[in-house]
């Protein structure tokens, strides 16, 4: 993630603005999700799309989200590489034994 963090960073970097505020982006994030979840509940769920509304991409939705989570992070200085090692220790741990493996 090292390098998909430099990539946004080297982006966001070029614009006087810079980053959002955290809570720019928490908003930002919300609405990317909301339109994952439109997406999903479209393809898997109940509600059918409106006549006329224009096909959306799952890997866009899903690299929207992503984008703006590198964001947040850059924004306050975290390793995604660290914190992903983190989580997925911690997953192991508390949730190693929670489901049955599978026999290959």
């Amino acid at each position: 993630m090292k390098e998909a963090q430099r990539t946004v960073d080297e982006w966001i970097s070029q614009f006087e603005e810079g980053y959002w505020p955290p809570l720019a982006n928490l908003a930002r994030l919300m609405e990317e999700v909301g339109e994952l979840a439109r997406l999903i509940n479209h393809r898997f769920g109940t509600k059918p799309k409106k006549p006329g509304e224009r096909d959306q991409d799952l890997a866009e939705e899903l690299a929207d989200v992503l984008f703006v989570v590198l964001c947040m992070a850059n924004e306050q200085g975290i390793d995604l590489d660290e914190a992903f090692d983190g989580i997925m220790e911690k997953y192991r741990h508390r949730d190693g034994d929670r489901w049955v493996r599978r026999v290959d």
